[in-house]
């Protein structure tokens, strides 16, 4: 398969390149059954000549080229539809029916604060010549209205409030939200390119608009992304004060799977400056070693690193509530937990040759013991609940 995307140096060139090249490469092993040869990427500094040539070549075109942001408003039909109409001219002088994906704009619909948009108007022009387009020739298009997209590569300060904010709160620039209350509808870049691909094998999801709202349809003339999320700039902004608080805080924020909270993290990381991308963390050192604190989760404790020294021993303590998972991962040692109360000690001999994870038991005085004159002994420390110094829940006895 060869495989025609214009605009391919664009916010959704960039990314949709880079999977496919991933697939043709062999790296992304979910799509076996496509079998990539060559990606022509077209963009406006690309020689005009090699158009007719891939047009020719081409067995699926991406049309995500457009503009955005001109200097005049009749910029917006030039670039949105009169690229277009190049495009499907070339197609038809070399009597390509290839399928043809046309990235368009929810403002195409013309409706509600989109009614009088320049842009909209030249996105809706784009999406009748593409329909006119398959009516004539019998190729299949598919017509997508994206929402607001974020994700890696956006540019900032552009067409993008989400850029726009995770480049501020990333560099530490000033910011302005007019109305918190304002809400979004956002698409993320990896569903969208997961989309596309699904475009690329025939699993495309069609509907139709009802002014805005998507209707999912089997036959619908229109296509869509199935996963959007809502939310409003002040709900924006709120996350990403937590994420650039978290070299602080180390607070990492509940970010579930498919969350809008994890694609954000995701896009507010791909804006850190390289002065951010290191951070130091409080080291807690004795005669002894030392002790420092990692991450911690809203609701699933913390986890630190603890650094023993040759013949040292640590711990000596026990818990009514809290429990903690001893990793270690360099060093030999020797782990104990005895039952208060009792005699019997069960004894776990532990080594980074042999990486295991040992329960810290309610109710048991534990230790762990370097059994190494040379070596340090480095455990990974996991604890239920972030240590509380008004409630330690942590008593000195020796097991």
């Amino acid at each position: 398969m060869k495989i025609l995307v214009t605009g391919a140096k664009g916010f959704v060139g960039r990314n949709l390149c880079a999977n496919l090249r991933n697939i043709q490469e062999g790296k992304d092993r979910r799509f076996p059954e496509l079998k990539i040869k060559e990606i022509y990427e077209y963009d406006i500094d690309t020689d005009p000549s090699l158009l007719d040539g891939y047009c020719a070549k081409a067995d699926f075109v991406f049309n995500l080229a457009g503009v955005n942001r001109p200097q005049n408003q009749e910029e917006f039909m030039q670039g949105n539809f009169g690229f277009a109409s190049t495009l499907l001219e070339t197609l038809k002088k070399h009597g390509n029916k290839c399928p043809v994906m046309l990235s368009s704009s929810q403002q195409a619909s013309l409706k509600g604060r989109f009614g009088n948009s320049e842009y909209g108007r030249s996105k809706k022009a784009g999406e009748d010549l593409f329909l006119d387009y398959s009516k004539e020739t019998g190729a299949k298009v598919f017509v997508y209205r994206f929402p607001n997209l974020f994700g890696k590569w956006c540019r900032p300060n552009y067409n993008s409030a989400v850029a726009t904010f995770c480049n501020a709160f990333a560099n530490d620039l000033p910011y302005t939200v007019n109305d918190p209350s304002v809400e979004l509808e956002l698409l993320y870049i990896d569903d969208l390119v997961d989309e596309m691909i699904a475009c690329l094998k025939g699993e495309e999801h069609h509907c139709e608009f009802e002014g805005l709202d998507v209707l999912p349809k089997p036959d619908g003339k229109y296509c869509y992304v199935p996963t959007t999320h809502k939310i409003t700039l002040g709900g924006i902004v709120d996350l990403l004060k937590q994420f650039a608080a978290q070299p602080q805080t180390l607070m990492v924020p509940e970010i579930p799977a498919n969350s809008f909270a994890k694609k954000l993290y995701s896009t507010y990381l791909s804006y850190l400056p390289k002065e951010k991308v290191a951070f130091p963390l409080k080291m807690n050192v004795d005669d002894r070693g030392s002790f420092t604190e990692l991450v911690h989760t809203l609701n699933c404790g913390q986890v630190s690193i603890n650094i023993s020294k040759p013949g040292i021993t640590k711990g000596q303590h026990w818990h009514n509530t809290k429990w903690e998972f001893f990793i270690v991962v360099s060093g030999h040692g020797l782990i104990q937990e005895r039952k208060l109360g009792t005699d019997e000690i069960i004894e776990f001999e532990v080594s980074g040759d042999n990486i295991q994870c040992i329960h810290m038991l309610p109710g048991y005085t534990h230790n762990i013991i370097n059994l190494s004159e040379t070596e340090n002994l480095v455990t990974v420390m996991y604890c239920n609940e972030i240590f509380d110094p008004n409630k330690p829940d942590t008593y000195f006895e020796k097991v």
